[in-house]
């Protein structure tokens, strides 16, 4: 996703969207870790979703403390 598109969910949203990332890079690391993932740039895509999750959630929170 693009970080536009996580711009416009809620604080709440964002944070189970950071969780579900989370879950979903460790299930790829234990894929790769056992030879089972075909695309590692899956595991790229996904740590770098979470940097955008973060860095929008970190956004607002500062946002709203103004």
């Amino acid at each position: 996703m693009k970080a536009s598109e996580f711009r416009e969910l809620s604080v709440e949203e964002l944070e189970v969207k950071t969780r579900e990332l989370a879950e979903a890079l460790f299930n790829l690391k234990f894929q790769h870790a056992t030879g089972q993932l075909d695309n590692t740039a899956q595991l790229k895509r996904t740590r770098r979703d979470i940097a955008r999750v973060k860095t929008v959630l970190e956004e607002k929170r500062r946002a709203n403390e103004d």
